[in-house]
């Protein structure tokens, strides 16, 4: 395969049994065989993602000293400011060329998971900072119920399946900067080759050249989405949880041309995660003879943090 498929999710919403049906099918092969798609029809209006991007370009143009201040020692950089060069990707020596925000979960105060996640962190100086990234978080959100239950009937589980795994979900949404190079990168790159930790990543920002996704022949692949677009992929939980059926593909942000070095890229991921004690054991219906157990058993939570460690985001 050597372009990303583009689905559209209106045709699930819709009361259509058939275009329902055709979306299941489209959106269930695409990610056996790439992992990744460009999805039309999410519940992101033009306005608020407008707002959202004028707010993150805001942020990242306070001074550094202003950013460091919501630099939060402790957390694995799971809440507020991680400075550039800080992540790591797995089996890489070099940082990213990043830098970046991480909004997380909103739960009440009685929430049995009000403890597990950090606070939100609150920007003093932009006062629609906060409150644009959590409407955006909450429609983000919305959008990957809706994928997954597609998935779910895919994979021929129940529809809802997923739905009490991702309530109160650990997601992040990643307002993401890769700030001009301004000198020789020395084999560093934007965002090095990796795999996401989550059930699925649904990307706004891949409008340009840059984000590539690695096909099963070995082939880098641009990933462009148009203006309406989502790219939707498919992260390691979701892929072991199905013993590799669905497939998390290796992607990167490749550097741009040398002429363009003095440009910003601005992109803006949600990890959607479930709730930590989701347990990621192969499903009974992913494992055969022919496709035997490939993953040992764990939650949610030990997979992740056995990521962030690996990622350097977590000391021990």
């Amino acid at each position: 395969m050597d372009k990303i498929p583009s689905v559209d999710l209106r045709d699930f919403l819709s009361d259509n049994p058939e275009r329902k049906q055709k979306f299941v099918n489209e959106i269930g092969k695409a990610y056996e065989e790439i992992g990744f798609v460009a999805l039309k029809g999410h519940f992101l209006d033009d306005q608020l993602v407008d707002d959202l991007y004028g707010e993150v370009k805001n942020f990242f143009q306070l001074p550094t000293e202003t950013k460091l201040k919501y630099e939060i020692p402790g957390i694995g950089g799971q809440r507020g400011y991680v400075g550039f060069g800080k992540e790591t990707a797995k089996g890489f020596k070099k940082g990213d060329l990043k830098e970046f925000w991480h909004f997380g979960q909103y739960v009440s105060d009685d929430s049995k998971y009000k403890n597990e996640y950090p606070d939100n962190v609150i920007v003093e100086e932009l006062p629609k900072f906060n409150e644009v990234g959590k409407e955006a978080y909450q429609m983000l959100e919305k959008t990957g119920k809706y994928v997954l239950r597609a998935l779910a009937l895919y994979l021929g589980l129940d529809e809802f399946y997923f739905d009490d795994k991702i309530a109160e979900g650990n997601s992040i949404l990643r307002p993401i900067h890769y700030p001009p190079i301004t000198e020789e990168p020395n084999d560093a790159v934007r965002a090095a080759a990796h795999g996401d930790i989550n059930l699925i990543t649904l990307l706004m920002g891949s409008q340009g050249k840059g984000l590539q996704v690695q096909n099963h022949n070995g082939e880098w692949i641009d990933a462009i989405a148009e203006p309406d677009e989502l790219m939707i992929n498919v992260g390691d939980m979701l892929s072991r949880h199905t013993n590799n059926k669905l497939k998390s593909t290796i992607h990167r942000v490749v550097n741009p041309p040398r002429e363009q070095w003095g440009t910003s890229r601005y992109s803006i991921p949600f990890f959607m995660h479930p709730v930590s004690d989701m347990r990621l054991d192969a499903l009974e219906n992913c494992v055969d003879e022919n496709n035997p157990k490939l993953y040992p058993d764990a939650t949610a939570g030990e997979f992740l943090r056995e990521r962030l460690i690996e990622l350097g985001l977590i000391k021990i």
